[in-house]
């Protein structure tokens, strides 16, 4: 997990649509509204009790027919990825979306008005970095039932390639690239959802598609259409007269691409990966995608990124000159050999502190700590990231040498992996709060050979006083 310099961005202000939802055929009106700093993307059903509040989270979808639906709670959000598409090619990262029925409003079947009306309102920038998450290695997800397959690849821009193939002469096989995600307005906002003829029979049977109508969605004739068919047809969509074009496309739509099939595939990708929560740096390449694979292709890459987050590797030059030597910590902390277990200090901000410790066999707590199999002490690995706390908290007064630190509380102590000889401990501290009369509260993470090895939520206060023995 990396972040950028870019900074995050919601919307000016409210700004409303009106329309019908594609399935359920029922008016809906939709607000985009702005949203604080890290609060992502989220419906909210207005028109429920409470209000409840959906996540745009992987972890929510349940159901791919037709479009990916969302549940929490029974509370249910139908076909979101036309909405997120637009706020992701918009270069948006926190919106609460109000709805007062289940379904956004179909449109014209792609994200064209969506990304109109974000326009509308303004875009803004606010104070705190994004996180992106940087692709450093392959990852894929292949449904192995239907050969649709999804791999992303390092890269140094979001980028998506869709290929289609639906095995019919009508529509063919497709490709589509957005090479830049800021070219998404341009090339492939307008990118109208579609179906094949014989989807179009079995969905008006279901008594799906209610909203539907020639104006939203793109029909590839696929079969021969019976007069009885046509009927039917023109009674849902309420048409005196039906035609197929000589390009295989039902009534009298115009294509605004020849690829355009292969283009709203790419948008629906945009829009499903926004289900990951997380930004991505990286080439998306998706072979045959459909909201299924889509939908789980994020489930992989949410957990992927959630077990980043939580282990927050960081990575630092260790041969880079230290902020802090051995002996100007001395200057700054009391602690003395054997228990002083910070070496250098290699960052140091308000908020943050990364100190460092070279674990040896010399250690005098391997004398007795399994000497057939030296493991450093979990408490010791606690110490020590409390000193390198100390450091952050020592730095705000002007004469740290006549303070003292003192543990007041240690929660959610977690060891993961060991230490032992010959391993350089990283020791990171962000402060959970501001510093307020001398108290500290901190967030501590120990890592070691790439990998957190241990963590604790500390609190500690500094105390002015010479003659008190130490912590």
């Amino acid at each position: 997990m990396n972040k950028t310099s870019n900074k995050q961005r919601t919307i000016e202000k409210k700004v409303t649509l009106q329309g019908v939802g594609l399935h359920t055929g029922e008016n809906v009106t939709m607000s985009f509204l702005p949203a604080k700093e890290n609060h992502g993307f989220a419906f909210k059903r207005v028109d429920l009790e409470g209000e409840p509040i959906i996540e745009a989270d992987a972890n929510y979808v349940v159901n791919t027919q037709r479009g990916t639906n969302l549940e929490k709670n029974g509370v249910k959000i139908q076909t979101s990825e036309h909405v997120l598409a637009a706020l992701v090619g918009l270069d948006i990262d926190n919106v609460l979306i109000e709805l007062d029925s289940p379904e956004p409003p179909i449109m014209d079947g792609s994200s064209k008005f969506f990304v109109k009306a974000l326009e509308e309102a303004g875009i803004v920038e606010q104070d705190q970095e994004r996180e992106e998450y940087i692709v450093k290695d392959v990852i894929s997800y292949k449904d192995e039932t239907t050969g649709s397959e999804i791999t992303v690849i390092p890269s140094e821009h979001y980028q998506v390639t869709t290929m289609v193939d639906f095995g019919t002469k009508v529509l063919g096989t497709q490709n589509a690239t957005l090479e830049r995600m800021s070219d998404f307005k341009k090339e492939i906002a307008d990118a109208r959802t579609f179906s094949f003829l014989h989807e179009l029979e079995m969905l008006l049977e279901h008594g799906l598609i209610k909203g539907g109508d020639l104006n939203n969605a793109i029909v590839y004739v696929d079969k021969e259409i019976s007069e009885s068919t046509m009927k039917k047809l023109e009674k849902a969509f309420n048409k005196k007269k039906l035609s197929v074009k000589p390009n295989g496309i039902l009534d009298n739509l115009t294509l605004h691409y020849p690829n355009e099939a292969a283009r709203h595939k790419l948008l629906d990708v945009v829009g499903d990966l926004a289900l990951a929560g997380t930004r991505i740096r990286g080439k998306v390449i998706a072979n045959k995608p459909g909201h299924f694979v889509n939908t789980q292709f994020a489930k992989k890459l949410s957990k992927i990124i959630k077990i980043e987050k939580r282990n927050k590797v960081p990575t630092y030059d260790l041969h880079q000159t230290p902020l802090m030597d051995v002996t100007q910590i001395m200057n700054m902390l009391p602690h003395r050999s054997p228990f002083l277990l910070v070496d250098k200090i290699l960052e140091l901000s308000d908020t943050h502190v990364v100190g460092v410790k070279n674990v040896t066999m010399n250690e005098p707590f391997f004398v007795g700590h399994f000497p057939g199999a030296p493991v450093m002490p979990g408490v010791l690995q606690v110490e020590a990231m409390a000193q390198t706390g100390g450091i952050l908290v020592l730095s705000t007064v002007p004469d740290p040498e006549n303070y003292l630190t003192f543990f007041m509380k240690i929660d959610n102590v977690k060891f993961k992996q060991q230490v032992v000889p010959g391993d350089t401990l990283i020791f990171k501290c962000d402060l959970i709060s501001p510093i307020r009369r001398g108290i500290c509260h901190m967030q501590a993470y120990a890592y070691a050979n790439g990998k957190l090895v241990s963590e604790a939520e500390l609190m500690a206060q500094i105390v002015k006083t010479k003659n008190t023995d130490s912590e």
